[in-house]
């Protein structure tokens, strides 16, 4: 016998040691390579520590729960536990132990542990297979709480805001042996929970105060911070402690417990019956709301380093801002340690004292995100101080403040003070929002006599309920005409007077709408504390559908003193000439602040696939293809693409530009149609956000198309500011010569805003008698004028307006003010140079009206912005090619024309900057780039300079182009002729559809050429070039002289 088990534990060692090589095995079986068996061991290895930690930090904290007193004194004595993983009565006299708390649940533990175990197998289970139909099999198998209850660390009681009110903060801990199993047998999954642990600030409201039993009315609980979240999982859930997944799944599921037990989600239960108080319990009004000035930051740490730490560079910091459940980000400031944000947030709070704001700041990585810094503010210090304007220093980050301006808003029953809020906003200039002026809260209570789409078929009713671009959704519930959802919803309002609150009653799984209702908020302006209480009929709906709903609008007060004077009156700008007018005449334009803060976006429509086939034959049978074209609506403005015939995976490579503003609620619209001869077929739509754009400037992506079966479509939108520099206006004009498709027009270097303020000592007609005056104006075909005034010499029209500028060095604002009836009153031209060298490319002040009276003058702004693509930022930086001389940036010349090979691009012409020195037989400008947004290899064959005449005449030069090895006609290109000159301009642009990898195994050989007759084929050869693209940095884009060498030399 015991050589039998000796035997049986030697086998039992080999299977083992066998078992390891079964990775290994299956990877071969599976033609895996050695990397894959190699990240799995990786994979494996992270899987086991962080198990490990876990389970070591459940050992610890269990070890601490069971013995808090004898943790303590070791702490106090230096050794065990640090004193951050203390409870909270040794470091905070205010808290006070609850051991009598903990023995009572210790005792009623078990019974928890049964009232848990049929909660989730009678309620929560059913739920969960009528959610889905590949759960119906889901079954709890295991529900145990185990023997560890929860413990209650610490209890610190507050004051109430009213005396019907007692206010309970408990720090709880859990470090449970729960274990958990479920299974959905269809698909023989088994997974669980075993073991967890949770750690937070829980907050108790006892309200209302009775004065019967039992007492207290309602409780009312909640975490007025995210708590800290650990689990163990089982079976197949084992894979979400792999790094990085073990992340993702704790900040979802931390996301699911904020959205029921973190402010502003409350959990309520009622202790009394039909509490009236219900709905405001749950949700009541909210007690300040705080807007927060993110200004900026000073000496952050500096993060990017390169050559091993070697050379520092600096960080590109951004700001995280978290207040409960509400988060938001700031945009990323590249290269700098003291950013500038001038960002305003708001923040509705719920909780004072207790409630608090966190403010982390990270450097941007490709990977992750360094910490730089954090700091944390309770609201009750806003509270007290109104107005909080100071540097916080930053912690964890080793070094660097942070400025906040943090303004608490108080909450007003009436509407006397809304035209002085609506006032003081209009002078705050705010981003990535407007100011908000007032808060709506939407209590929604319960609907009846909802009709059914199908007879005999109960609906499942939830609402959405969107004020301007702003949509919260309800709970649904299931099967009921008459349904109860006892919701609430918060908004922030701009402008109440003029905005409204619309609701959608619909039906869950159709999303069939059952009834509607549009609510001007002017009404509530009108009403008893700017509340509406009571049922709403439902349009669109059966004649008794009513919807019971409670609307409270309350405005936003700062009650403070404003502080800091008017802005400084710009230097440098011109004086205003003597005028026989006014004494009080202002001496520059007074713009409102929006003024100048529109951005240009750029709409790139690429391509699509999969699109829906529309032209089908004999009624079906035999499929065909589709005609796409696509529109493109955004700000009021439509593009429409070009027709790509009978093609399914269509590419336009078309770009549109339009001048948007920040208003909330904008979308880039995409609809796609089939074209056909009488009515075109519908395709597909998708949209994008706008304020998406604006805040991450760039969005390149495929879209899923909507209302259709299939297709998706490829675009690439990118916001341009306008810069008041003119740093990169020549590198602009560079790249936007590149970047410029074949078909469309051409693209925008920068945008002119021009605010006309008003006009003085306008000439009079038929006697004394003063004009109606308007102002047009124009920049090439685009022209917009302003509104007509009453009668007078000094009309005043505070009217602004913004212009795409393509060429900045050549263009004019031509301005001209006329009567109503169309004669002119003056005229002024103010070209695009002047402003380029004027100080911030901007110009405020009078102008002299030509052909108008000896005094008539005008008063504007206008100033300039260069549009800087992150192409151009990128160009910015780049350095000359090996193999020729670097020239400057070829800018923009007025006119346009087509070549025989490919669009002419808009350059100066060649004297207006330095020619190549004389080489033996010429040389030859040549841009070479490669476009990795349309996937093609592109050439610019600019000019010629000094070309050696073989003979007395003249030559007539042209250019051909060949990509070896191949030498077929798809590779070939050639320019338009020239005729009789030794220094040709070309400017023409050829595309090679293929990939970077291709490109650069190519050789590009370049022939200038003559032709010697017109009656004769043959060529002379007047030089040549060979190049070696795989030595060229094809992602630059640059520009260089190449020497011509004689036809004979070898490459």
């Amino acid at each position: 016998m015991e050589r039998r088990g000796a035997g049986l534990a030697a086998l039992g060692a080999l299977g083992r040691r066998l078992l390891w090589a079964l990775p290994a095995y299956a990877a071969g079986l599976l033609g895996l390579g050695a990397g894959a068996l190699v990240l799995a061991l990786a994979l494996y290895a992270g899987w086991r520590r962080r198990r490990r930690a876990r389970e070591r930090g459940m050992r610890l904290a269990a070890r601490l729960q069971r013995d808090e007193e004898a943790a303590v004194r070791a702490a106090a004595a230096g050794l065990g536990a640090a004193r951050g993983e203390l409870p909270a009565w040794v470091s905070f006299p205010d808290v006070e132990r609850a051991e009598w708390l903990n023995k009572v649940l210790a005792q009623a533990w078990p019974f928890f542990g049964q009232y848990m175990e049929k909660l989730l197998v009678e309620n929560i289970a059913p739920s969960i297979r009528a959610s889905n139909t590949h759960l119906q099999t889901f079954t709890f198998t295991k529900v145990d709480m185990g023997e560890k209850p929860l413990r209650v660390l610490g209890v610190r009681a507050h004051p109430g805001t009213h005396k019907k009110q007692i206010l309970l903060d408990l720090n709880i801990s859990y470090v449970g042996d729960v274990q958990i199993d479920v299974e959905v047998k269809k698909f023989f999954c088994k997974a669980g929970v075993k073991g967890m642990q949770l750690h937070g600030m829980l907050r108790i409201i006892l309200e209302p105060l009775l004065g019967d039993v039992p007492i207290v009315g309602a409780l009312t609980m909640f975490f007025i911070r995210r708590p800290i979240l650990d689990i163990n999982w089982t079976g197949m859930t084992n894979l979400l402690d792999i790094p990085g997944l073990s992340s993702m799944s704790d900040t979802m599921i931390m996301d699911a417990i904020s959205s029921y037990l973190v402010l502003p989600n409350r959990l309520l239960v009622p202790l009394v019956p039909d509490l009236h108080e219900a709905a405001q319990l749950r949700c009541p009004l909210p007690r300040g709301v705080v807007r927060v000035h993110l200004r900026g930051a000073r000496d952050l740490r500096s993060k990017d380093r390169f050559m091993g730490g070697l050379v520092e560079g600096k960080s590109d910091p951004y700001a995280v801002l978290r207040v409960g459940t509400q988060v938001v980000t700031s945009r990323v400031i590249d290269d700098n340690l003291n950013p500038t944000w001038d960002e305003v947030y708001e923040f509705i709070v719920h909780e004072v004292p207790g409630q608090e704001m966190e403010v982390e700041l990270f450097d941007k990585d490709p990977d992750q995100d360094d910490l730089l810094g954090r700091m944390k503010l309770d609201f009750g210090e806003v509270l007290k101080a109104r107005v909080l304007d100071k540097w916080f220093p930053l912690q964890e980050g080793g070094q660097g403040r942070l400025h906040l301006r943090l303004e608490w808003l108080s909450l007003m029953s009436d509407a006397s003070k809304l035209d002085q809020v609506l006032e003081r906003n209009r002078t705050i200039v705010a981003k990535p929002d407007p100011p908000s002026a007032a808060i709506l809260v939407v209590y929604l209570d319960r609907a009846e006599d909802l009709p059914m789409k199908k007879p005999g078929k109960e609906p499942n009713p939830m609402v959405q309920v969107s004020v301007q671009d702003v949509t919260r959704e309800s709970k649904v519930v299931y099967n009921t005409s008459a349904p109860v959802w006892e919701d609430a919803f918060r908004f922030f309002l701009h402008d109440p007077v003029n905005q409204d609150v619309d609701i959608q009653v619909k039906d869950d799984p159709r999303q069939s709408s059952l009834g509607s209702l549009s609510l001007p908020l002017a009404r509530l302006l009108d009403s008893p504390e700017l509340t509406l209480d009571q049922p709403f009929q439902l349009q669109h709906s059966g004649p008794g559908s009513r919807l019971y709903m409670k609307l409270v609008l309350r405005v936003l007060f700062l009650d403070a003193p404003e502080d800091g004077g008017p802005p400084p009156t710009p230097s440098g700008q011109p004086d205003p000439p003597a005028t026989t007018g006014s004494t009080h005449r202002p001496t520059h334009a007074s713009p409102d602040p929006q003024f100048g803060t529109e951005h240009v976006l750029r709409i790139h429509l690429l391509e699509a696939e999969n699109l829906i086939a529309k032209d089908n034959f004999f009624k079906g049978v035999v499929r065909g293809r589709s005609d796409p074209y696509a529109k493109v609506r955004v700000a009021g403005r439509v593009f429409r693409s070009r027709v790509v015939k009978e093609d399914l995976n269509p590419r336009w490579n078309e770009v549109y530009e339009a001048i948007v503003d920040n208003v909330p609620g904008q979308d880039v619209e995409f609809d796609l149609f089939d074209k056909d001869i009488d009515k075109d077929d519908f395709l597909g739509r998708c949209k994008v956000p706008l304020r998406r754009v604006l805040s991450s400037r760039i969005v390149d992506e495929w879209l899923p198309l909507e209302e259709v079966k299939s297709g998706r479509l490829h675009v690439r939108l990118e916001s341009l500011a306008p810069s008041p520099s003119t740093a990169l206006l020549e590198q602009v004009l560079h790249t936007n010569s590149l970047l410029q498709p074949a078909r469309g027009e051409e693209l925008s270097a920068a945008l002119l805003s021009v605010f006309v303020d008003r006009a003085a000592d306008l000439p009079l007609r038929k006697g004394s008698k003063p004009p109606a005056a308007f102002a047009s104006l124009a920049v090439r075909d685009v022209s917009v004028k302003t509104k007509t005034c009453t009668p007078s010499a000094e009309p005043v029209w505070d009217e602004g307006f913004s212009f795409l500028i393509k060429r900045p060095h050549v263009e004019s604002l031509e301005l001209q003010v006329k009567e109503e009836g169309g004669q002119p009153l003056g005229a002024l031209s103010l070209p695009l140079p002047q402003l380029l060298a004027s100080e911030g490319l901007a110009l405020d002040g009078w102008f002299p009206l030509a052909g108008g009276g000896p005094g008539s003058q005008i008063l504007l702004r206008a100033q300039l912005g260069v549009l800087v693509s992150q192409q151009a930022e990128v160009g910015a930086g780049s350095v000359s090619l090996a193999g020729g001389d670097a020239a400057p940036q070829p800018a923009e010349a007025p006119g346009e024309e087509c070549g025989t090979g490919g669009l002419r691009q808009r350059l100066l012409p060649a004297d207006s900057h330095p020619e190549p020195a004389e080489g033996p037989l010429g040389r030859l400008q040549l841009t070479l780039w490669y476009y990795g947004e349309e996937r093609k290899l592109v050439a610019i064959v600019h000019a010629c300079r000094k070309l050696r005449a073989v003979s007395k005449e003249l030559p007539d030069p042209y250019v051909s182009l060949v990509l070896l090895p191949d030498r077929s006609r798809s590779t070939k290109r050639k320019t338009s002729v020239q005729k009789k000159t030794l220094n040709p301009d070309f400017n023409e642009r050829f595309e090679w559809d293929m990939s970077l990898e291709e490109a650069s195994r190519r050789k590009l050989e370049a022939h200038v050429k003559s032709t010697l007759s017109f009656m004769s084929r043959e060529k002379e050869v007047l030089g040549k070039i060979h190049l070696d693209l795989a030595q060229v940095d094809l992602s630059e884009g640059g520009t260089h002289w190449y020497e011509l060498r004689d036809e004979r030399s070898s490459p």
